[in-house]
């Protein structure tokens, strides 16, 4: 645990927090709102929380993918928990646009075509994720 980076994070963009849970934006210009959903204790498997704990982590990444459909209007949205490279407990959600980089193929397939980086309002995204979810303890 002393080495993993989801334990020790450096240089993340948080959008929004609580005891048990954190969403950051990931930094990836193919893929602007790209969030992560990252449990704060170091376990690997959904099975390895409770039940509440369970249901409150999907509740954060439900919210987050209505979020990111209101407020970027994406053709689809995928969510994904791998681990396999980290094993910290997390979900991505990732915006996906017909004219995204990969689509429709998943984001780890080779590239069909270039595309010019978009930005993200970050200040609407907290301010949506604050209204799902509550005022960020952090």
């Amino acid at each position: 645990m002393e080495t993993c980076p989801l334990c020790h994070p450096t240089n993340e963009t948080v959008l929004w927090q609580d005891e048990r849970c954190r969403v950051i934006l990931v930094d990836d210009a193919d893929y602007p709102g790209f969030c992560r959903v990252i449990w704060s204790g170091h376990v690997k498997e959904m099975t390895d929380l409770t039940e509440p704990e369970q249901v409150r982590l999907m509740a954060v990444v439900f919210s987050v993918e209505k979020v990111l459909k209101e407020v970027l209007r994406p053709d689809k949205i995928n969510l994904a928990s791998l681990g396999n490279q980290v094993p910290h407990l997390h979900w991505h959600v990732i915006p996906r646009f017909a004219d995204d980089a990969h689509f429709p193929d998943p984001v780890w397939a080779a590239r069909r075509r270039n595309v010019r980086a978009a930005s993200v309002d970050r200040s609407r995204l907290i301010e949506q994720l604050k209204r799902c979810l509550g005022d960020s303890l952090g």
